[in-house]
């Protein structure tokens, strides 16, 4: 059985998993000669092609798959949790914000813990966002953390690896960024409780292309989630 699942939902993100796909599978060979664990790289994308994504995916023995029924970030994360075969599931962005070089720090802690976090905002974690994003991104985790009562500091980044089971048990229901809070809330309310981990992780910015996250949706879904 395979140990590992790295899914990486891509919007027009062929540019940045060319670069990104190569330094992964270095990442991940050197996991495999460490533990000996068996893993796949799972690329998300949208139902009709956009760029040369799946071309890239090809040369670099990723695993292409399309997103259903839609094309929402929403869609792209409940498609991965379907098709992840390993026994974790490692989410991470296709932009480059989401190093894999930091993989092993996250993966060394997957035994003791539900969800292992590449967390910004704990000590020694930071951000190379700009200002505005910042101040947003540190409202809705205090927010999210407080309000729903998630033992968690950086709820909001999708750098996280889960135990597979989990995952697989939940009903989701968000289509946009807040699903990440949402399977964070839901997990959290199982009675065995949630023990979760966060690692200090110094989120980059994008490699190429420009965000796909809308300010204005973003700021709604999250007030409504």
């Amino acid at each position: 059985m395979l140990e590992l699942s790295v899914v990486l939902p891509a919007y027009r993100e062929e540019e940045n998993l060319r670069l990104l796909l190569p330094r992964l599978n270095r990442v991940l060979t050197g996991l495999d000669q460490q533990y000996g664990i068996a893993h796949e790289i799972i690329v998300v994308d949208t139902p009709q092609p956009l760029d040369q994504t799946q071309d890239a995916c090809e040369l670099f023995g990723a695993r292409f798959v399309r997103r259903s029924p839609g094309t929402t970030f929403g869609d792209a994360v409940r498609t991965g949790i379907l098709e992840a075969k390993g026994q974790y599931v490692l989410f991470m962005d296709a932009d480059g914000s989401h190093t894999p070089e930091f993989i092993p720090s996250l993966f060394e802690h997957r035994e003791a813990n539900d969800v292992v976090v590449a967390s910004r905002y704990v000590e020694g974690g930071s951000t190379e966002n700009p200002f505005l994003l910042i101040l947003m991104s540190r409202m809705v985790n205090i927010a999210y953390s407080v309000i729903l009562g998630l033992k968690c500091k950086d709820v909001s980044n999708s750098f996280k690896i889960y135990r597979s089971s989990l995952l697989k048990g939940l009903v989701l229901k968000c289509d946009n960024f807040d699903i990440i809070e949402e399977i964070l809330f839901k997990l959290s309310r199982r009675p065995e409780g949630l023990r979760i981990k966060e690692i200090p992780f110094t989120f980059k910015k994008r490699m190429f292309g420009d965000t796909k996250r809308n300010l204005l949706v973003f700021m709604l879904t999250y007030l409504w989630t």
